[in-house]
């Protein structure tokens, strides 16, 4: 008698594939219709040609994306990308010891520090950059406190400068450095570390051919944790930086707010958008291919 084989429907294989694609269904559909959909639209408007009086006119144009070679477009990116680069270049200077600290501590007492990182986020980002608004203006905590010690005869112009966005930047994105560079240390062999010692490494030594190395996964994740919303920061330059440093993020609210200008904005969104998945591609590129296997951050 003839056994037909059984279905690949019908097998255990079979029926936990169709289980499986079940499963994602919902995150897909989430993924179409709230990201993929909105950035079709973007990209759509971002072809298209302004209005008289503001508002899209669907003619396939790519004007837009030739007046981004104006000079004025090229310094607001790079501007963004120095401030950017500067205040990821300072979480990575400023979080490496304190992470390499804290991964060092007894268990007991890096929950501790570990807490006190992240009290700032128990805080709306909003209120905290209005509090470094009062520290840094002219009659501020700061230029008082200068004052009154006599290192100052004057009060200081901190606010509304590059260097206030950036110390603002620093200071709402260090906890994204530090969390994955203690991730990364507190999974080093401290044997690894005692044998450098032993093999008579100075710390320079240490620092360069052993902790530089094995905590490269966490530093990459950090720098691109801390690099892409720097970059397209909106609040921080907006609040500290006032008129004298604008960024790609308030260039786009200013042509879709201001100017009424939607596609030049969408190009501009675009744009910030392409040089954020080079961010992205630079980070899963850096990963060792053991890493990515494995599916390690």
């Amino acid at each position: 008698m003839n056994h037909s084989p059984p279905s690949i429907a019908s097998s255990p294989s079979g029926r936990s594939c169709s289980k499986s694609s079940g499963l994602l269904l919902p995150g897909l559909l989430w993924t179409t219709v709230f990201c993929l959909l909105p950035i079709a639209v973007v990209l759509a408007v971002s072809l298209a040609t302004r209005g008289t009086y503001g508002g899209v006119l669907w003619e396939f144009s790519l004007d837009n994306y030739r007046d981004l070679l104006h000079p004025l477009y090229g310094r607001i990116f790079g501007q963004s990308l120095l401030l950017a680069g500067a205040a990821t270049g300072l979480c990575l200077v400023l979080g490496f010891p304190l992470a390499y600290y804290i991964a060092r501590l007894p268990p007991r007492r890096q929950a501790l520090w570990l807490v006190l990182i992240m009290i700032p986020f128990w805080t709306n980002f909003l209120v905290r950059t209005y509090a470094w608004m009062f520290i840094l203006r002219t009659e501020g905590l700061l230029n008082t406190v200068l004052i009154q010690l006599h290192l100052i005869s004057a009060p200081l112009d901190l606010l509304y400068s590059n260097q206030a966005v950036l110390l603002g930047l620093v200071y709402g994105y260090l906890p994204f450095m530090v969390l994955p560079l203690y991730a990364a240390i507190e999974r080093i062999d401290p044997a690894l570390i005692e044998a450098a010692w032993d093999l008579y490494a100075d710390r320079w030594s240490l620092f360069r051919r052993v902790l530089i190395p094995l905590t490269k996964p966490g530093i990459v994740a950090g720098c691109v944790l801390v690099f892409i919303p720097s970059l397209g920061a909106y609040l921080t330059p907006d609040l500290l930086g006032g008129a004298r440093s604008m960024m790609v993020g308030n260039l786009i609210q200013h042509e879709y707010l201001v100017a009424r200008d939607w596609p030049l904005g969408s190009a501009l969104s675009i744009v910030l958008m392409l040089i954020v998945m080079s961010s992205l591609l630079w980070y899963f590129a850096a990963q060792p291919p053991q890493a990515r296997e494995r599916g390690e951050p």
